[in-house]
């Protein structure tokens, strides 16, 4: 992104000179759908962001447009909606929300957002619009959050003001990225530890460019079947508070009390947080053949056991197959189309992406999107 450019667009539109703060969007490597269950996962932040540019208005009115959506949309900050109001900015109100009910005093404020994280593909443009926005907002009254609060905050609003169930794993990956790093973070403590990709790896995002219309209800009945299984294991041991909790062996001894879609998501869960941790070991240890068939099981625990694959994602999982310098792929996000995530050697990377594409293509129809990334920093404010 030229700032240079934003800035003038910027001053073009409001006669101000803006700061800028910048939030990546991010691609999970593994550990999914394990977020909300208090689990581990291992995302990096990727160089698609998100931009808002903000300055200062003496009156109480947020005027705030977009470079990707029409419209010049105003509000009242002494009466910003109470709920999602079905519009794109939906994200930006919530953290405003969420940040009044902190007890901040927001000022008025004229906003430019511009987006460069593909939209619904899986690599959480959301919680990029959400933490950019966050830092602009405290920037007004010269305050200041540690960005773990950053994170929080932007999840409640995700959680509260949108309606959406997500976990804490994009809002912190986002505000807490390194660059040439994965992000091995515990939902639960939110402990967190660096992971090296070693060098001479590139992340290659293949987008099916599907997304089927059962994704978000779905998404809300796995939750819904994991507290479930919670309610079964709780009875037989009080101190398991979340599938975090539960061991394969205690698993293992109760799989026949479970209803057997039950059991499915919960095996998932508990074997998925294991492989996480295993995958965070093999990359530091450089064992990246062991780190590719981690990838493929998990893969195909969410197609078989969890249910939120397709077709589509499936084709572009198996096109990877053979091809040189592939180590490793899935899957990632929420699932029911979006993107898989695949590291490949550096070298290989761009004729990876033109084979894959031709495979995809012939298995599905479809033309894909395929994004040649690295793992980068997290949010800031842009000098």
């Amino acid at each position: 992104m030229n700032t240079i450019d934003l800035i003038e667009k910027f001053r073009a539109a409001f006669e101000q000179t803006p700061r800028i703060f910048r939030a990546p969007g991010r691609v999970n490597l593994i550990g999914e759908h394990t977020d909300y269950n208090d689990g581990f996962v291992m995302p990096a932040a990727v160089a698609f962001s998100t931009y808002v540019a903000i300055s200062d208005r003496p009156d109480r009115k947020l005027f705030i447009r977009s470079e990707e959506f029409p419209g010049n949309l105003d509000f009242d900050v002494d009466a910003l909606p109470e709920r999602r109001i079905g519009k794109w900015c939906d994200y930006l109100l919530g953290v405003a929300s969420v940040l009044q009910q902190r007890g901040s005093k927001l000022s008025g404020a004229n906003i430019l957002v511009h987006g460069e994280v593909p939209i619904g593909a899986g690599l959480s443009s959301s919680a990029a619009l959400e933490v950019s926005s966050a830092l602009a907002l405290i920037s007004l009254n010269g305050g200041m959050l540690p960005l773990p609060e950053v994170a929080k905050l932007c999840r409640k609003a995700e959680n509260e003001f949108v309606g959406a169930r997500v976990g804490i794993m994009d809002q912190f990956v986002s505000c807490m990225g390194k660059a040439g790093h994965a992000f091995l973070l515990d939902c639960r403590s939110l402990e967190y530890k660096f992971v090296p990709i070693p060098a001479g790896l590139e992340l290659v995002v293949c987008n099916t460019n599907v997304k089927h219309d059962l994704a978000t209800g779905a998404y809300n009945k796995r939750r819904e079947e994991c507290e479930e299984g919670v309610h079964y294991f709780s009875k037989w041991d009080p101190s398991v508070h979340a599938l975090r909790d539960v061991s394969v062996e205690s698993f293992e001894q109760h799989a026949k009390d479970l209803p057997a879609t039950i059991a499915k998501r919960c095996i998932h869960v508990i074997r998925e947080n294991q492989r996480t941790l295993d995958a965070a070991s093999a990359l530091t240890s450089g064992d990246l053949a062991r780190v590719g068939t981690l990838m493929r099981e998990s893969h195909d625990s969410l197609r078989d056991l969890y249910e939120v694959s397709c077709r589509e994602l499936d084709v572009m999982v198996d096109s990877a197959a053979g091809l040189p310098g592939f180590i490793g792929g899935r899957m990632t996000g929420g699932g029911f189309g979006g993107c898989t995530v695949n590291l490949v050697r550096e070298e290989s990377a761009q004729d990876f992406a033109t084979q894959i594409a031709e495979r995809y293509k012939k298995g599905t129809g479809i033309v894909p999107e395929i994004y040649l990334c690295t793992a980068e920093d997290g949010a800031r404010e842009l000098s």
